[in-house]
């Protein structure tokens, strides 16, 4: 069956068919889930640029099992919260992180994992509020300047870019997915769920203007300023990267050099999706119950 794209309101009847709860914050409803005991060591997940917070599944079920109390949401226009008509810069994301674990009354500290674009966000919240997070992990962050196609740049200007963004983006939005996934096995589903959200209004616009911000390529000073705190920091990324290629892996070193660092090997940006069985026991070590454990 062909989906259709932004035909649907992201309204309570859509909403219906959500696992986990919704909050209202100042900018807008978040849809989130809660797993594991609640005296568990707290660990909250920040997805990526574009695939919202199912993209965790073995994370948040792994955790929690492994006894910790495990928060996941999905990012203001993506997946079921809403797409607010803001400009979707780190302000506005780490915002909702915060609100977030404020309206949750989300233990602190915590520890705090960011895959990809969720990295730049997690930085920017533990460079503002050290003393709200115990550990930090990072998965293949975004984040750092990388060179631009012609079409890269074409998307972020006015006019042009929403032009392009409404006649190719839903082609190119699913093209670029099968970067994501090295395994092509894994990439059919893994498009298909995708596509679920993008039947819901307003994402591509956020998108865009996720883009057009800087989140992606400007989080150098976030990082710099992690690397400078007494936080704990594990840094693992997938060898074989096509969206945030590995050799960047050097680069977040120098920027966090009291990260712990771990390539995996037989994946590309998601690793934490496609080689779970090797990812998981490194994120429980870090954030289990043992705080000597680095």
């Amino acid at each position: 069956m062909t989906t259709k794209f932004e035909t649907r309101p992201l309204d309570d009847a859509a909403r219906a068919a959500a696992s986990g709860q919704f909050v209202q914050l100042s900018d807008g409803m978040t849809h989130y889930e809660l797993a594991g005991p609640e005296d568990g060591p707290p660990v909250a997940l920040v997805h990526g640029f574009s695939v919202p917070s199912y993209i965790w599944d073995p994370t948040f079920a792994a955790l929690a099992a492994a006894g910790m109390r495990v928060l996941r949401y999905d990012l203001f226009g993506r997946g079921f919260s809403d797409r607010p008509e803001l400009r979707y810069d780190r302000e506005l994301f780490d915002r909702q992180l915060a609100e977030l674990l404020d309206a949750l009354d989300f233990p602190r500290p915590t520890g705090l994992v960011g895959l990809s674009m969720g990295g730049p966000i997690v930085a920017v919240y533990t460079q503002r509020r050290p003393e709200q997070v115990s550990r930090l992990a990072l998965l293949d962050p975004a984040g750092l300047a990388l060179p631009e196609s012609l079409p890269a740049r074409l998307v972020k200007l006015p006019l042009i870019g929403d032009w392009i963004m409404d006649a190719v983006g839903d082609k190119v939005l699913l093209g670029n997915l099968k970067k994501d996934i090295k395994d092509p096995s894994q990439a059919e589903s893994y498009i298909e769920r995708f596509k679920q959200q993008m039947a819901f209004s307003g994402f591509k616009r956020a998108l865009l203007s996720t883009m057009r911000s800087g989140v992606l390529t400007h989080a150098a000073d976030a990082y710099a300023a992690v690397g400078k705190l007494p936080i704990p920091v594990l840094l693992i990324w997938g060898e074989e990267d096509e969206v945030v290629p590995y050799h960047l892996s050097e680069t977040l070193r120098q920027l966090i050099p009291q990260a712990r660092f771990h390539a995996i090997s037989n994946a590309g940006h998601v690793p934490s999706l496609e080689r779970p069985a090797v990812v998981n026991p490194l994120l429980i070590s870090f954030f289990g119950m043992n705080p000597d454990v680095r």
